[in-house]
């Protein structure tokens, strides 16, 4: 049983990639369209966070990897609340 809950918070604490949200069948398509929107924005907060400190990017595909989970749901990007990008 997936914690809803948990997922919608941190989603890395629950999935392992994002294409393991869109598979899910205990998830409603809305619970997982949330769920994907979280991990979209705090990857890329992390990834401008490091490069902001000069460090390499940990998992650089991971933004990618969560646009391509959200296009599987035929969801675009939310560049009203994403943060810009370089």
């Amino acid at each position: 049983m997936i914690d809803v809950n948990k997922a919608m918070l941190d989603p890395t604490m629950v999935f392992e990639d994002p294409m393991d949200v869109v598979a899910n069948d205990e998830l409603t398509r809305d619970q997982k369209i949330e769920i994907l929107r979280r991990w979209e924005y705090d990857a890329r907060q992390l990834e401008v966070a490091e490069e902001e400190a000069g460090m390499a990017v940990r998992r650089p595909e991971m933004f990618d990897l969560v646009l391509q989970a959200l296009h599987a749901l035929d969801v675009e990007r939310d560049v009203e609340h994403t943060p810009p990008t370089k």
